[in-house]
């Protein structure tokens, strides 16, 4: 019997070149500079509107208190505990605390409002009264 030796040539492995990096990385770049701005938009929009599907609770909240006590809570903290009268027929709202926006911030409660019985509102993404876009003022009656 013949033996054979059979002899293989070494493996050379490729790698990627600095170049072939490079366009990679620009490539993910300019993907992120297009869809960044769209994500960062939407999830103000999102703010927005979960910010007035809270004051739709709070508003319904405080319509509620009076239904039961026939005059309206001095503060929203009312909705959680008792304020002390024997009518009152809480918690008005699920949570422990009274919930906060979107961007953190207090609603502002003021009875009566602005025309109205009472508002509650939000300043908003910058926390301060006034503005406009994501930075408006959100009332409970809008």
């Amino acid at each position: 019997m013949e033996q054979r030796l059979v002899f293989s040539r070494p493996s050379r492995r490729r790698h990627f070149t600095l170049i072939e990096i490079m366009i990679v990385v620009v490539i993910i770049g300019m993907l992120a500079a297009l869809v960044g701005p769209n994500i960062i938009g939407n999830l103000d929009k999102a703010k927005v509107k979960n910010t007035k599907a809270q004051l739709v609770n709070l508003k319904s909240a405080v319509q509620q208190f009076y239904f039961d006590m026939s005059a309206y809570p001095s503060r929203l903290e009312d909705l959680i505990t008792n304020p002390g009268d024997d009518k009152w027929d809480g918690p008005y709202i699920e949570s422990k605390t009274v919930p906060k926006d979107n961007w953190d911030n207090e609603f502002q409660y003021n009875c009566p409002g602005d025309g109205q019985p009472f508002d509650i509102i939000s300043l908003g993404a910058d926390k301060a009264g006034g503005g406009t876009g994501n930075n408006a003022d959100i009332s409970c009656w809008n």
